[in-house]
């Protein structure tokens, strides 16, 4: 049998489906010190450098659980799985937008104690292979005597390399929070530090702007939606008004709301340097 990872000291890992920069802001917001790090095509990773689970005295289950679920909520269109692990026991905690977390444990020794839907609906959030990388999944939720925690975590950073992850060297579940830090540093990880909430909303809206949904939120696309949007919001409003309907009134009353805020926003944005 492999060693168990009961001697293992407490560590986490945040792995983020984006891209560095998208993943700065919210890291940011967390005012937390963390290193990032890109990890693959569209993966990033987050180190921390604190261990807050010894200076606070909470289970780092609990503390990378916060973590995960305030940086899945700022982001709302990329999940974050944190894999965590201490004396007595590893796990995995996916946050996804404002669903329901996700967890799945193993005890040292890689007895498993979670619930197999648990699995399969974390293989759905991540948009795994629902045949291939599911069936991959499986053996971890059963009794293995030769796999400890440890291994299970790396089970499951071996599923998700099939995806695109691709941890930086040396960076693996099941060491120390100090090594962790060390070799992300000497990969050259990034720092994130908090430098105010001005320079961090500004941050956020460049990593909007910068993304899918940003023609739609500052440019010419912008000025062309917010247009539209009043020009059918305004005969929408007349017209509930006039026929003193509400559902009429409340949908020109939000077109012209959303139109008018939207023409704000790119003049504003336009303006600011």
């Amino acid at each position: 049998m492999n060693a168990t990872s009961g001697s293992r000291p407490a560590g986490a890992l945040l792995l983020c489906r984006a891209e560095p920069s998208a993943v700065r802001p919210p890291a940011q917001l967390l005012r937390e010190g963390l290193l990032l790090a890109p990890a693959g095509p569209e993966w990033s990773v987050l180190v921390p450098e604190g261990k807050p689970w010894l200076d606070d005295g909470e289970p780092v289950e609990r503390v990378v659980t916060g973590w995960a679920t305030a940086l899945a909520v700022s982001a709302a269109t990329w999940p974050v799985l944190a894999l965590w692990w201490d004396a007595e026991r590893a796990g995995l905690t996916l946050a996804a937008g404002f669903r329901r977390t996700v967890g799945y444990t193993w005890l040292a020794d890689g007895t498993p104690v979670g619930e197999d839907e648990a699995m399969r609906t974390f293989a759905a959030r991540l948009d795994l292979d629902p045949v291939l990388d599911v069936q991959a999944l499986e053996p971890l939720t059963r009794p293995d005597p030769d796999a400890d925690a440890h291994a299970r975590l790396i089970g499951i950073t071996a599923v998700l390399a099939r995806a695109g992850l691709a941890l930086p060297t040396g960076l693996a579940p099941g060491e120390s929070a100090d090594r962790l830090r060390s070799v992300a540093r000497v990969q050259g990880a990034e720092p994130i530090e908090w430098h105010g909430w001005r320079d961090a909303v500004r941050a956020e809206l460049d990593a909007v702007e910068g993304g899918r949904l940003g023609p739609y939120l500052r440019g010419p696309k912008a000025r062309l939606l917010g247009a539209a949007q009043l020009a059918a919001g305004v005969p929408l409003l007349a017209l509930g008004v006039t026929r003193r309907s509400g559902g009429w009134v409340t949908a020109g009353v939000l077109l012209v709301a959303h139109g008018a805020l939207g023409l704000a926003y790119d003049r504003l944005r336009g303006d600011t340097p």
